[in-house]
């Protein structure tokens, strides 16, 4: 099994907070397009011709490029690929895209998976990130969309930021829960270099994140959603049982994937690469036929470590069964030595065969990674 990623690179305007690769003019849409269906011709036996398990239409904002267009991707990836008849089909899109007519055009689609960045169901809130949708069309796109028959959703929801009271942030997690959906997606806000926000910070126009209050918040949130049937089955992830997303799922568990568009990445098991974050220097390429990427072979040491990275934000863990079986018993043993602190800080478990992170572990995740990682 694999997935495939369409990376779509339009937003209509640039949220305080993000560094994703985008642009907010539309001039070359169909151009890049058009260069992104010639990069899944030119990939298509990137995969080795495995069975693609999820599609996933990422960015940027891909509700912005319309109904069909989505579709024709999906129709291409079909006509190169063997796709599962239960393929998950995600397509992310703001709320302000989700009016009557696009959901019911989507409804005719292929998509069958949503994941709506709502981020705060507060009008002060979106304001400060620059968001492009205000907080009744946060409701209201999430309801239009159920209504229309779709289930599997997920919301996006930003905690950890200096408008956002422990009061505010307990509204929006239960106005989640309220609305029924079976999966959670929360992010600590962070401060990425060249964004508004930095500028923002380093001119003293916004005041520093605050560590302990998105500590704080990230233990009000996962004992809510806890509380309400979800499980914490990722760092920032939440799902009712059964409803993971396999698209995201399968990335921590180093399944193949394929990514399509300017600045997406792909993995195949022995290498990664990763497209140019250009989009004129992506339709150029294109247009000549040459994938615009840059290769990295993964050694020995590269595949332990992202796999200690990944598995260790999950709740199945690290299995020690495979780090003994891929990395040997003398890697197996090393591994366990370095472990030892964390039990003893109660901040790594034992559960059997795997080694999982314990509620107080999850605040430092990727540190505890970064002390697992071998040179």
């Amino acid at each position: 099994m694999a997935g495939i990623y369409l990376h779509i690179p339009f937003c209509k305007q640039a949220c305080h907070y993000c560094d994703f690769h985008f642009t907010t003019s539309l001039k070359y849409k169909d151009d890049l397009i058009a260069a992104m269906h010639r990069e899944l011709e030119l990939q298509k036996n990137y995969l080795q011709h495995e069975t693609i398990e999820t599609i996933y239409f990422g960015g940027g904002t891909p509700s912005l490029i319309g109904t069909s267009e989505i579709q024709k991707f999906i129709d291409h990836i079909t006509s190169l690929c063997t796709v599962s008849a239960d393929a998950e089909i995600t397509l992310e899109a703001n709320p302000d895209d989700l009016e009557q007519a696009a959901v019911s055009a989507l409804r005719q689609s292929s998509i069958n998976r949503f994941s709506i960045g709502i981020q705060s169901f507060y009008e002060e809130d979106l304001r400060w990130m620059n968001r492009a949708h205000n907080s009744a069309e946060a409701e209201s796109a999430l309801k239009r969309v159920q209504d229309a028959g779709f289930s599997n959703i997920t919301v996006d929801l930003i905690y950890g930021f200096p408008l956002l009271s422990n009061e505010k942030w307990g509204h929006n997690i239960a106005k989640v829960i309220e609305s029924g959906v079976p999966h959670v997606s929360a992010y600590s806000m962070t401060v990425e270099d060249k964004t508004a926000l930095a500028h923002f910070i380093k001119k003293g126009i916004q005041p520093k994140m605050n560590e302990s209050q998105s500590a704080d918040q990230f233990l009000i949130l996962t004992a809510a959603l806890e509380g309400a049937g979800f499980e914490h089955y990722e760092i920032s992830n939440f799902a009712k049982p059964g409803c993971y997303s396999r698209h995201n799922s399968n990335y921590w568990k180093g399944v193949n994937y394929l990514g399509i568009g300017p600045s997406a990445h792909s993995f195949n098991g022995l290498s990664r690469h990763w497209n140019i974050a250009s989009n004129s220097k992506y339709i150029r390429a294109l247009q000549d036929s040459i994938l615009p990427a840059e290769y990295e072979e993964l050694s020995k040491a590269d595949k332990f470590n992202e796999y200690i990275m990944t598995s260790l934000r999950t709740m199945w863990g690290i299995d020690l069964i495979k780090i003994e079986q891929d990395y040997g018993k003398e890697q197996h043993a090393a591994l366990l030595k370095d472990m030892a602190p964390f039990f003893e800080k109660a901040l790594l478990k034992n559960n059997g065969d795997r080694v999982i992170l314990t509620k107080e572990g999850k605040l430092f995740a990727d540190n505890i990674a970064a002390e697992l990682f071998v040179e």
